[in-house]
This record gives C-alpha cells, structure tokens and sequence, in this order.
C-alpha cells in the first residue's frame, strides 16, 4: 500500500452545509435542455436576477433618455442622433457592470472562488454565457454610435477621433475589434473544430483591456477594475508557478489507447480525488495548456500524481508518438547513455484546481456516471473510498453504483488504473461496490473476454526537468495567498497615490486616456513589485519544506518502475477484485429510470439522499440530469443530488 498523504479531515460544519437547502439547490437541475446546458435552481435564480437587471437598467434609461429629450425643443434629426447616443452610452455602461463578473470566473486560483467553493471548470461556465452578454452589450454600444456618427455624416472623422479629455474613440473601436475576434472565435461551432484559432485569438484579451481603459480613462474603468485587478493577481501566480520543468515519474501508453502521465509532487501539496490540472508540453507547444482531470487519489502516494489522456487530436497524437517512439528505443537500447538521448518531453504544471471541500465524501450513497475517458476522476474517487475505509479515515460512502459506457472491449481495461486494486473483505463488509459496465459498439463479448482486463501497459519513461510541482496556486496555502493579496492590493494603492502626488499634480497630466494608463501601470507595479517579492518569499518557503522532506527522484523513479512491473505481471491476481465487481452488458446503454430507482431501493427507499456524480459528453450530462430531475418531483422519493465534473472549455 502507498503511504498516504495527510488528508484534510471533514468537519461536522462542512457536512451540514453541504447537506443544507442551499446546497440541495445547487444540485438541483432546472433546465437540462437548451443552449445553456444543464442548469441548477441556483444558477438558474442568478440567470433570471442578472435578466431582470439588464432588462430594468436598460428601460429605465431608455425612458428617463427619451424624457430627457423630448423635453428639449430640437430638430427631429438631432433628436434621434443624441437618443442613440444616449443609448448606446447606456449600452455601455452596463457592459462594465457585467465584466465585473467576466474576470471572476477566469481567475483559476482566485480566492473568491475558493472562499464561495465554486471550483474554476464550472466557473468556466458563467464566464461564456456573460462573455456573451457583454460582447453584445458592447455590440449595440459601438452600433448605436456608428449609427449615431453616420446619420451625422461624420462616421470616419468620429471613429478615429482620439480626445485628451473625453472618450477616445479610435481606441474603444480598437478593443471592440479584439472583442469582436475573441467572441466570434468562442462561438461553439468554432472553438470545437477550430480549438487552435479559438486559443490564440482569446490571447487578445491584452488588448481588448489595455484599449478599453485608454478608452474610457481611469474614472470609468474604476467600475471593473476590481474584477481586472483581481485577474492579473491570478495571473501573476500562474506565471511563476509555469516557469518549473516538472519531473515526470512515469510516462506510458496503454494498449487501450489512453496515455498515462505521473508527475512528481511534494508532499506538502494538498488537492483531492476531484481536482484537475493545466498541462503544458514545451516540445509541442509554448503556448497551449490543455486541462485534464486527477486520476489518482491523495492517498495513492506523497510524491505523485497521474491523469490520463485519451486520444483525440493533434496535441495528444503527437504526444503519445514521443512517449511510444521513446520506449520503442529505450527497448532496443542497453545503455544509460543511450536512454537519456531518446526523447525528451519537457512538461510544466499550473494547478490543481477544483473543490476545496472533497464532497463526493458527504453521500452515503453515491451513483458514479461516466462516458469513456470520464472515468478518470472517478478512478480517483474509487481509491479515495477504498483507502480511507480501509484505514477508518471519514468516509461517508457505503453504496457506491458506477455506471460506465465505453464504446469498445478493450477501453475496460482503465479500471487497472485504481491504485487499489486488492480490496480486503473488512472492506467489503463496510463499503458496497458495484461496477455496471456497457460496451455501445460491440454486441457480443470478445474471444478473449477471460483476460480483458489485462492492460500489460509498457513500462513507463522517467524524465527529470529538475523540479517537482509547485504549489503556488490552486489548492496552496491560504497564509501566503493572503499575503500575497494584501500585499499587492496595498502596493497598488501606494504606487496610485505615489503618481497622482508626484507625475499627475507636478506634470499637470488631464488626458482622460493618461490617468486610465497610469492606472494600470499602478495596478500591474503592485502586483509585480511588493507581490513579486511576497510570491518569491513564498516559494523559497516552499523549496525549503520541500528540502526538509527530501526524497531521493532517482530512486523513487526506480521503485515505481518495480512496482509498474509487478503490477504488470501480476495483473490477472491484483484485478481479480475489482473484476468480480464488474458486470458488463454488450450493445446496450445504461437504463438510468431502471437504475436510479433499483439504487434508491437499495439505499433505504425514500428517506435517503443520493449524490450523483457525472464526468462525459453534454447529451450524458443531459440524461442524468433529466432523470435526477424526474426522481425529485415525485413525492416521497429519495433526493438525487446532481453534480457534474465534465470540463469544457
């Protein structure tokens, strides 16, 4: 057995919030078709709050502009020239209002999301639909003053107009465009076929902020500065914590077609069973950081943690024809020498990410849903559960349903994946396991159906970069990141009153665009000055716990190659458990009605709550959640609580 990593002990204050009311609405789906996808009562209350704001905004200042006006003895032509002046101005600024919000959810490791315990990839959510609602607000804004400039017959003259005092326009028809470039490359049918365009575009994010502030000065930025001020905090830390060169313990290929990569982590690091990390692989791009769920659990081990990648597009091709041209010449190659000129793959970390609270810990009993390659995180949660039983830590769960459709025979050999593979009969006596697996596109079992589980992956790759991961973001500690954003906000501040004292006043600078530049100069001085400093602090921290708890890469590299062998050639024993707990059914996909209530049956009948767990495709999201819903709305049935873990970005 691995030795385990201290886990964070689930307090009697966390469990009743998580089993509050608050809690049920959050896990209650709402709407489950549509061009929102699932929606919970929760968001859908934030969805109709945030309608009846822009709607009654918008209104009002229409009504009180149209008053306004008609008050006013002008000519019908001016009269409509101003109203869509005014409007658009309207337009505008409610558009500043809704990027408050815009930033939030984008800040990985913001603290605000980790205070609320709203976790980046469903964050990631509310940041496209009010990406949306901004871009559009900003739409009608910069139309209504084209509109308004033409019926003028002034349009080109308006349009490059740059004002000292006053609005600058050419630079608001600058950030429109960039806005305009990242909104229509995000479009769905875009970033799903042309995900490369969609990535660097957005970089234009740069731009799109540095030309809104010259846009509309300091005084009008203020409104959104926060949320801005708040995002390049985050971004700062990324920044530092993507410059390490990660050990890689393990690199493999499964025969099932998935790529398996285990990185080194100190042991300080905390994360749980549902986190995710950003991963960068330097020899296929600089700029690419593509997001995949933990497959190991924190009781695997102190000093690793794997995910796994399926097969799907060029960045992964290319990736595992490194890792398997690799072995192909490590096992022609005798020599030390020779294996370290092979390959290389220089591979760096941002994260993890995700719930501070592991809440797949609360249910007693709990429905596991996933679709292929979403067995991943809950890999992870299986070896969760089946550590902390076996060595008495808290642990809620006591029935656990997987549901798993794949599309091919071979994808079921995944479940070698779990760390604990041999479960002891004290805890099968405790904890209730049962594996439902379904093979879509296959009718009949394989010939070989006896030893289907035997993945008989190649023996992992090392490669040493120089460095474990950091901890600087994502779940780290909270001493330091409070430190981190105190001291910038208070830099920041400083640096502001420092400028307007002794460059403003001295200099006499009153150019709208000037003092919105110098703004966020200040903001980024803070950031980078007294927040670099802290930031550097905090790693040198880190790097001497790290060294207080040395361990030797090399031969841990070694010890888990062993064990990898071993596991290996014992494959059919240490399987054997988790084999008996799996039925799989072929050319058929899960019955959830049939399912959710045989569970519910199971699990005490009415008077039980069920956590439901779903990581797949949106249509499988979509089902479960329909079902969960349906469940809920009869009378005394149990309560399923939806949650999903499905990351789209």
């Amino acid at each position: 057995m691995s030795t385990s990593s201290p886990s964070r002990v689930i307090t009697s204050s966390e469990k009743k919030k998580l089993r509050s009311l608050s809690f049920r609405l959050w896990t209650f789906p709402v709407l489950v078709d549509g061009p929102l996808g699932v929606v919970s009562a929760v968001e859908f209350i934030g969805i109709v709050l945030f309608v009846v704001y822009i709607v009654f905004s918008m209104t009002y200042y229409v009504v009180d502009s149209v008053s306004f006006i008609s008050k006013a003895h002008l000519p019908p032509t001016t009269r409509s020239e101003l109203l869509l002046a005014l409007i658009g101005l309207r337009f505008g600024s409610v558009g500043l209002f809704c990027m408050i919000f815009l930033f939030l959810p984008v800040s990985r490791g913001s603290v605000l999301l980790r205070l609320i315990d709203i976790p980046f990839e469903h964050a990631t959510r509310y940041h496209v639909w009010l990406g949306h609602l901004t871009m559009a607000l900003f739409t009608l804004h910069g139309l209504c003053y084209v509109i308004s400039y033409s019926l003028l017959g002034r349009l080109i003259e308006e349009l490059t107009q740059w004002k000292e005092v006053g609005i600058a326009n050419l630079a608001g028809v600058i950030s429109l465009m960039a806005g305009l470039l990242m909104w229509v490359t995000s479009l769905h049918p875009v970033r799903k076929r042309f995900f490369e365009l969609f990535f660097y575009t957005h970089q234009l994010y740069v731009v799109f902020v540095v030309f809104l502030v010259l846009h509309v000065g300091d005084f009008v930025f203020s409104i959104s500065a926060g949320a801005v001020f708040l995002f390049m905090l985050d971004r700062f830390l990324r920044f530092w914590q993507s410059r390490a060169k990660v050990d890689i313990v393990s690199a493999a290929c499964r025969p099932c077609g998935t790529v398996e990569l285990v990185f080194s982590k100190p042991p300080s690091l905390r994360y749980n069973a549902l986190s995710f990390i950003f991963v960068q692989v330097r020899e296929l791009s600089f700029l690419q950081w593509h997001p995949f769920s933990v497959s190991s659990s924190p009781m695997d081990g102190r000093y690793h943690m794997s995910i796994l990648i399926k097969v799907l597009g060029t960045w992964t091709d290319t990736l595992k024809r490194i890792i398997t041209d690799v072995q192909e010449q490590k096992s022609r190659s005798d020599s030390e020498s020779d294996q370290s000129q092979t390959g290389r793959i220089t591979a760096s970390i941002e994260g993890p990410y995700g719930h501070e609270s592991p809440y797949h810990l609360m249910y007693e009993n709990l429905i596991l849903v996933a679709g292929g390659i979403g067995i991943s995180p809950f890999l992870a949660i299986l070896s969760d559960i089946i550590h902390r039983v076996e060595q008495g830590m808290p642990c809620a769960p006591r029935n656990v349903l997987v549901l798993w459709s794949v599309k091919k025979t071979s994808e079921l050999s995944l479940l070698l994946a779990v760390d604990a593979q041999s479960i002891s009969s004290s805890v099968c006596d405790k904890l209730h396991l049962d594996i439902q697996a379904f093979v879509t596109q296959e009718t009949d079992p394989p010939l070989e159906d006896g030893i289907v589980g035997d993945d008989q992956k190649a023996p992992g790759i090392f490669v040493k970069n120089g460095a474990a991961m950091s901890g600087l973001v994502g779940t780290g500690d909270n001493f330091w990141a409070a430190m981190y954003f105190a001291v910038s906000t208070l830099g920041s501040v400083l640096a502001f009153v420092l400028v307007q004292l002794y460059y403003v006043k001295r200099f006499n600078v009153y150019a709208w665009w000037h003092l919105g530049l110098l703004l966020l100069l200040c903001m980024a001085a803070g950031i980078v000055l007294p927040g670099g400093l802290v930031v550097l602090l905090w790693h040198l921290s880190e790097k001497r716990r790290m060294q207080d708890d040395r361990w030797d890469v090399d031969a841990r590299a070694t010890a888990d190659a062993e064990q990898t062998t071993n596991a290996a050639g014992g494959a059919d024993a240490s399987a054997a458990s988790l084999a008996a707990l799996r039925t799989t059914r072929y050319g058929c996909r899960p019955k959830f009605h049939a399912e959710f209530a045989a569970f519910a049956e199971r699990g005490g009948g009415a008077a039980v709550d069920i956590g439901v767990l779903v990581c797949g495709p949106s249509g499988l999201q979509a089902s479960v959640a329909r079902e969960c819903r349906s469940q809920n709305l009869r009378r005394g049935g149990a309560v399923f609580h939806f949650n999903s873990h499905s990351f789209d970005l």
